[in-house]
């Protein structure tokens, strides 16, 4: 099974940048958006079944316009969960996940701390999330978790680890609250094959970022501790260019 996760920045915007036409392309069996941006009914679902993708399921903000994931799929799962039954994280439309017969894929947007006050509620999110996947775990215990972590895990993750120190996304306790949740029982799945450095899913948009490779490791496909020798493949697709976020992949041999 083929998974992608990728946070678009709105998906009626990657449409218009040939978001469809690449999507066709990528041949994935399972694709994770965040920050999609979009209620249901303002997107041509038809764009989709078209070209394989008949099951789809959205999770929009209750603010319009604002955070949002979805999950769009070639083969009918068995169940779909819409949420956390978390009432503060569902109203911003941050979890969505699908459970097949051999493991549930979820498509997570954690919120940035862009100020004190986000912050604060990037911290209450990360601690509740945490506790909310430890009991899921004890259910499904294979579970793939795609999404938008906005956390650099280790300095290899990110273009300046000394002047980011400070910085939400690379705060200490974000990273090792990450390591924690991977604690739980989880292979950061691109780390598992690639070691290298350089390697980025997210580039702001000043400074010519993206073209000087001035980036951050934010996006991750976390694969259960259980699920490790079924790892094929995983990649970023850093030249992919409708988001400010490119896709990352993740192969599993079922």
């Amino acid at each position: 099974m083929k998974i992608i996760s990728y946070n678009v920045n709105g998906i009626r915007a990657a449409i218009k940048k040939g978001f469809i036409k690449w999507l066709k392309n990528s041949n994935c069996d399972v694709i994770c958006l965040q920050e999609i941006k979009a209620n249901k009914d303002q997107i041509d679902l038809n764009l989709f079944s078209e070209i394989g993708y008949n099951y789809n399921y959205w999770f929009s903000a209750q603010k319009k316009g604002y955070s949002g994931v979805a999950i769009l799929s070639k083969k009918k799962p068995n169940k779909i969960d819409y949420g956390t039954g978390i009432s503060h994280m569902d109203f911003e439309g941050r979890n969505l996940r699908i459970d097949f017969n051999k493991l549930s894929i979820m498509s997570l947007y954690l919120p940035s701390g862009t100020n004190i006050h986000r912050l604060d509620y990037k911290f209450q999110y990360m601690q509740e999330f945490k506790d909310y996947i430890s009991n899921l775990k004890k259910k499904i215990p294979n579970l793939v978790i795609c999404g938008d972590y906005n956390i650099c895990h280790n300095a290899i993750d990110i273009h300046d680890p000394v002047r980011n120190v400070k910085v939400s996304g690379f705060l200490p306790w974000e990273r090792e609250w990450l390591s924690e949740f991977m604690d739980l029982g989880f292979i950061d799945s691109f780390r598992y094959l690639n070691k290298g450095p350089d390697n980025y899913s997210w580039w702001s948009y000043r400074a010519n970022s993206r073209a000087n490779n001035k980036g951050w490791r934010i996006d991750y496909n976390l694969v259960s501790q259980q699920l490790k020798p079924n790892i094929k493949s995983s990649a970023i697709l850093d030249q992919v260019f409708h988001s400010d976020h490119c896709p990352i992949v993740v192969e599993l041999k079922l």
